[in-house]
């Protein structure tokens, strides 16, 4: 057997030490590491007027909180059994000042956030256009946002920007103190698009479409990634967003125009397979009709659009006969049903638009 010569003791127990120290300093440090956080501190004026809501409310929720801790710790310490000279009065049992103190700060803190709330949820909603590009200074006069489409891939990201007729994958810029209105969907499963310096996060649905409002103040590269999980590729599903000066911005869309290649519905489709860790790729040319067709699920020319279903749907619907115009496509390590053709009813013609009857015929 082998022992431990005492000599060696001391020396284990001051290491000891010195490593509960050590992670002693670490806790104590950590609360600091979050004055540097990018969601406390961003680059947009959303995500300042939604870092300033969450001071807002915590300043008014430690209104109660702090004061119910030195209680807690008062009470304990100045009824102690020791302490003799404390007041003894085991028939107390009711105080109206105590009662009004007790239940009226909670509730007058309770209005105060149910207003800021209110406010807010309409001021901050994503889906409005925005009134201002930063504190103190309003939307000049003509200008008018900058439209991106922004499709949640497996697992990459892809932006259309409709403008200026590129897109781009995992690489997403715009001009400083300029609107951007995002107009967002997915292709397959729900994602999550947030760029934590330019605004909250907004929900990517296939078959929908969400909205956000935004404008970047500070020039710089940002993160931005999926904040909801959605497979196994979720972990590398992350961007950069680059702030730039309108100089820069058209520089950065010249590059785009010059080294892309064409996204059309067959690259799309290519594209749309499951890949990770996608490095940046470009394209100088966008199908014009390519996102609608993403947004109704129906890139392929052989499936039937949502919008056309919708439409078939409001006439009142076509029967059982319609299961007959279902075909077999393949996808990924199998087959799926999609909706090649439908038997339609002879007074149809009237309640569809043209371009979905020749679409049906």
């Amino acid at each position: 057997m082998h022992s431990i010569s005492p000599q060696k003791q001391p020396n284990t127990r001051e290491n000891r030490a010195q490593r509960v120290a050590r992670l002693g300093l670490l806790a104590a440090t950590l609360p600091l590491a979050a004055c540097n956080m990018v969601v406390m501190k961003p680059s947009g004026d959303i995500a300042q007027q939604q870092a300033q809501l969450i001071v807002t409310s915590t300043l008014l929720m430690l209104l109660i909180i702090v004061p119910v801790i030195f209680l807690t710790f008062f009470f304990a310490w100045r009824y102690r059994q020791a302490n003799k000279s404390a007041t003894f009065a085991p028939e107390w049992d009711h105080s109206t000042k105590l009662e009004l103190l007790i239940w009226g700060a909670p509730l007058m803190i309770i209005i105060a956030l149910g207003a800021i709330t209110w406010i807010s949820t309409h001021k901050l909603d994503p889906y409005r256009p925005l009134d201002r590009i930063a504190a103190g200074k309003p939307i000049p006069e003509g200008v008018k946002p900058l439209v991106v489409e922004v499709v949640a891939l497996d697992w990459k990201w892809l932006f259309l920007y409709p403008e200026q007729g590129i897109a781009t994958v995992n690489e997403l810029a715009a001009p400083l103190d300029r609107p951007i209105q995002f107009k967002i969907t997915a292709s397959t499963v729900m994602n999550s698009f947030y760029i934590p310096a330019l605004a909250g996060q907004i929900y990517a649905m296939p078959g929908m479409q969400t909205e956000l409002n935004a404008v970047i103040n500070k020039p710089g590269v940002f993160d931005g990634f999926s904040a909801n999980y959605s497979g196994h590729g979720f972990s590398h599903m992350r961007f950069k967003f680059h702030g730039l000066s309108d100089a820069d911005f058209q520089a950065w869309v010249a590059k785009n125009q010059a080294g892309g290649a064409a996204l059309n519905r067959s690259a799309y489709l290519q594209l749309e397979q499951p890949s990770e860790r996608v490095p940046v790729q470009r394209y100088a040319q966008v199908d014009p009709g390519l996102y609608q067709a993403i947004l109704n699920r129906c890139v392929d020319s052989n499936k039937m659009c949502m919008g056309q279903m919708m439409a078939i749907d409001a006439a009142g619907g076509l029967g059982k006969g319609s299961v007959d115009g279902l075909s077999k496509q393949a996808w990924r390590d199998g087959e799926r049903n999609v909706v090649a053709s439908m038997c339609t009813p002879q007074n149809l013609d009237q309640y569809l638009p043209a371009a979905s009857r020749t679409a049906q015929r």
